[in-house]
């Protein structure tokens, strides 16, 4: 079985990090996600944390490029408020 490993996008651009089975991982900057954590011994994931483009993050919350990071949701996108949804003129 296979753990979930956060990666972080370090760059100003949005990256496509290349995963097994031909999917992708697609990051906009500043951004986290989740891979399988043998994906994290293929040469195109391995040449970008090298490079610095993308930070690892392992489940307990340490840093794998040797900086310190804060312990966060994977996932920083919009939140539903629960209500109604409103539309036209207001």
């Amino acid at each position: 079985m296979t753990m979930a490993t956060t990666v972080t996008n370090k760059t100003r651009k949005a990256l496509s990090i290349p995963l097994s089975h031909g999917k992708k991982l697609f990051l906009s900057p500043g951004k986290s996600g989740e891979i399988a954590s043998n994906d994290l011994e293929t040469a195109p994931v391995k040449a970008l944390v090298e490079s610095g483009a993308i930070e690892v993050v392992n489940a307990r919350g340490f840093a794998g490029s040797g900086s310190t990071s804060s312990r966060g949701r994977a996932s920083e996108g919009h939140s539903s408020g629960g209500g109604p949804r409103r539309s036209g003129d207001r």
